[in-house]
């Protein structure tokens, strides 16, 4: 099946030299929900704008493939750019207007959104969550099947993410495709297909599914006792052959269970002082993948001409 999203060795520089993006490739496959993650000045916005042909490629190409609807992609990009002095609704009927979609649709993504009680409050007046989802439902005006996300979590809290992870559920289940760009592992793990983990360095660190990246980095039981290596060479004896002896000589051990152990060093004439669980927190994982972004200078962004305004379905 044609992908919905292909990638081919995006690079963009910008006129300082600043890399946005480089040597980026990937697929995403039609049904799929795919986050792009990686921290701030990663590339992940750039990436987001040359897929909607907003920024000129330097190298490389994209494609995105089309499907059922008026309009075949809607995008959420930053910032938000909602009208100062126009209400949620007149946003919305004005960007219908120009898309050439019914009046009736105003009124669906309202109530897909949750926002029909807030449709009458100008921005100023609304929560950074509302403003996310009044720019959501700008995108989803041409019902489109395949939804480009710029950090779409931005400002919501922890009931309105729940909700926006069970939204994008949804859509893949009746065959639509998702891409999103988040910060945080946590924000993707719960509702990503796909991931595509981006570097410090603005290029690709890890691309595959979140259970293959956990298999890569599994909790570990930390054991401490008299003899690390007697226990991993017992552990190795019983199939359990991940195990890594620690600069403090303990050995940390993945796929046994506490009574696994207890029963190797056992069998080794072992004595045990502790077992501790040692659970790898996702964001941890993607701090090994990009190795602290920090250091690398933060690209400008997109140009002020691309500055469109947020929500914009095509």
């Amino acid at each position: 099946m044609r992908p919905a999203i292909t990638v081919r060795g995006l690079t963009k520089r910008f006129p300082d030299f600043t890399i946005g993006a480089q040597d980026v490739s990937f697929d995403i496959a039609p049904g799929t929900c795919a986050a792009l993650v990686g921290p701030p000045g990663s590339g992940k916005s750039t990436i987001v704008a040359a897929l909607l042909g907003l920024l000129p490629l330097t190298t490389g190409s994209v494609t995105l493939s089309g499907g059922r609807g008026s309009s075949a992609v809607g995008a959420v990009l930053a910032p938000r750019g909602l009208h100062p002095r126009r209400t949620v609704r007149d946003h919305l009927r004005v960007y219908a207007a120009a898309g050439g979609h019914p009046d009736r649709r105003v009124a669906a993504v309202l109530d897909i959104t949750g926002l029909t009680e807030r449709a009458g409050i100008v921005p100023d007046e609304l929560t950074p969550g509302e403003e996310a989802r009044a720019a959501l439902a700008t995108a989803l005006l041409g019902d489109p099947p395949l939804l480009i996300l710029d950090d779409p979590t931005a400002g919501m809290q922890l009931t309105e993410i729940s909700w926006l992870q069970g939204f994008l559920r949804r859509h893949t289940r009746r065959g639509g495709t998702v891409l999103f760009t988040t910060q945080s592992l946590v924000t993707a793990l719960p509702v990503a297909d796909h991931l595509v983990v981006l570097g410090a360095t603005a290029t690709v660190a890890y691309q595959g599914s979140p259970a293959r990246l956990r298999r890569r980095n599994p909790d570990r039981l930390v054991v401490a006792s008299s003899s690390s290596i007697a226990i991993a060479t017992a552990l190795a004896a019983r199939g359990f052959t991940d195990a890594v002896i620690r600069p403090d000589d303990q050995l940390a051990v993945a796929g046994a269970t506490e009574g696994d152990i207890v029963e190797a060093a056992r069998a080794a004439e072992v004595r045990l002082a502790a077992i501790v669980a040692d659970r790898i927190h996702p964001d941890r994982v993607l701090a090994s993948l990009t190795h602290a972004a920090a250091s690398r200078p933060a690209g400008p962004g997109m140009p002020p001409s691309t500055a469109l305004p947020y929500g914009v379905s095509r």
